[in-house]
């Protein structure tokens, strides 16, 4: 397979959406290169082989839904979600069904607040909804720094009833070119609504590893979007904390930025980091030599950096949506034929324990590919729920690579802006993160089916009328 190099973009956030819709567009009569017919709902469901739950996400369409196993929706809330949460019971007083959502966005086009970027929203209020819809809590406006919550990409709700959140912050560093910066920045906030902890990503750029060449190139960007966070999470209870190693406390909370290829675990009581990810990686090796475990190897605009919890299959390791999309300073060499996968790190010796793609499920390579967005679980029977993001295509496949579950999101929304050459609005099913959800996280009396459903022969599987 030939590596070429892949310059990084100078397009806004918005032009990666535009990326990502094109392969949807298939949905739409007048669709300009991908096939016209497009399967959406449940195509294939084992159910003895999958783990049984609902799912939550955000369409296209701008509606968060809970689905169950066989697509029918059980519940929506008329909001977006950068992503929906379902929260915990135990964190909202035993409450079932209880999510957080965008409450309020606003048009980043003359506001200031989003550098170089002409059409693309910001979040005003953010807020907790209950399963009626009703707003138990919101953040952003006034309380908000800039008078807007400015909530991407993720946030999470502490033990303690905090909610910590991911936010832009536009500044001006010393030493870059762009005047001034769309930073990345979590807050911890209060039910009151103070900020009670803050970190900022550019106070600790000389802590991501970088050589004062690949630190030039950062200062340097022409992106004022320089590093794009796009997870933020805490470790939580974990086997290496319980060992003795201290950089895995509990409340110590990792934070990935797909620009940069890298990922770094905060600690809580210093704001130092204590761990990382990248930026320096081994080469990927042939396909026919990627046996596991192994030095983890060049991963690149991943996404949906996260522990894999307590009482989980793997508890205590990293699980990684690499998307293997373009990133890094400099950009980082991509395989022009292969596609994403998702990887298992044991993070004290940084090998890879476990690895899905395409040709792990007996396909090409380059069948499983989402080269932005995306997300990937680990469930209670071993499986893994996978999100392929720019598709809306989420699947459940067993330890050995077998997909027992596969959904279609059939929920399209429409995607501008200004994307040189783009003067029409694109249609999309994306989804940027899917999640497994409990039966027992909504009120009682919530149905649920499991239906199996058998996948049709492709090679006789025509449109009426044709052959």
């Amino acid at each position: 397979m030939r590596n070429v190099t892949r310059s990084r973009t100078n397009y806004p956030v918005i032009a990666a959406l535009f990326a990502g819709a094109i392969a949807f567009s298939s949905m739409m009569a007048n669709a300009p290169a991908a096939p016209s017919v497009h399967p959406t709902g449940v195509t294939l469901y084992d159910p003895q082989k999958a783990y049984n739950s609902y799912i939550l996400f955000t369409g296209g369409d701008r509606i968060t839904r809970l689905i169950d196993m066989n697509g029918s929706v059980v519940h929506e809330w008329k909001y977006v979600g950068f992503p929906a949460v379902f929260l915990d019971p135990q964190l909202v007083g035993g409450s079932r069904g209880h999510v957080l959502l965008t409450l309020k966005s606003v048009d980043g086009a003359g506001t200031g607040l989003i550098p170089g970027q002409a059409s693309y929203e910001i979040s005003q209020t953010v807020g907790e909804l209950d399963w009626s819809g009703n707003v138990v809590w919101k953040w952003g406006d006034a309380q908000a720094p800039g008078g807007a919550a400015q909530q991407h990409h993720d946030w999470r709700r502490l033990p303690n009833g905090d909610t910590l959140i991911l936010a832009n912050w536009l500044h001006a560093v010393p030493g870059f070119a762009q005047p001034k910066v769309l930073d990345d920045v979590i807050y911890e906030v209060a039910p009151n609504g103070k900020i009670v902890w803050k970190w900022i990503a550019a106070d600790h750029l000389g802590e991501f590893g970088y050589t004062p060449a690949e630190l030039d190139l950062v200062k340097s960007t022409k992106n004022p979007d320089y590093l794009h966070a796009n997870d933020v999470a805490v470790v939580g209870p974990n086997r290496w904390y319980a060992a003795g190693d201290k950089r895995f406390a509990p409340d110590n909370v990792l934070i990935n930025f797909r620009n940069a290829n890298v990922a770094l675990l905060i600690d809580k009581r210093t704001g130092n980091v204590v761990w990382r990810l990248g930026p320096d990686y081994s080469p990927l090796p042939p396909v026919t030599e990627r046996h596991v475990p192994r030095p983890l190897d060049q991963i690149s605009g991943e996404h949906d950096v996260h522990f894999v919890p307590d009482g989980l299959p793997g508890a205590g390791d990293v699980l990684v949506f690499d998307n293997q999309g373009e990133g890094g300073y400099p950009p980082v060499r991509l395989s022009v034929t292969e596609g994403s996968r998702v990887v298992e790190i044991n993070p004290v010796t940084k090998q890879i324990v476990w690895e899905y793609d395409g040709e792990s499920s007996g396909a090409p390579g380059w069948s499983f590919l989402s080269t932005f967005i995306s997300s990937a679980r680990r469930l209670p029977n071993g499986n893994t729920l996978i999100d392929e993001g720019y598709d809306g295509r989420f699947f459940q496949v067993t330890p050995k690579g077998e997909i027992v579950w596969e959904y279609v999101s059939p929920y399209v929304g429409w995607l501008y802006g200004n994307v040189p050459g783009a003067s029409h609005t694109i249609p999309s099913n994306w989804v940027y993160r899917a999640q497994p959800v409990p039966y027992d996280w909504v009120p009682a009396g919530t149905p649920h089916s499991e239906k199996s459903v058998a996948a049709p022969a492709l090679p006789g599987f025509h449109v009426p009328g044709s052959r």
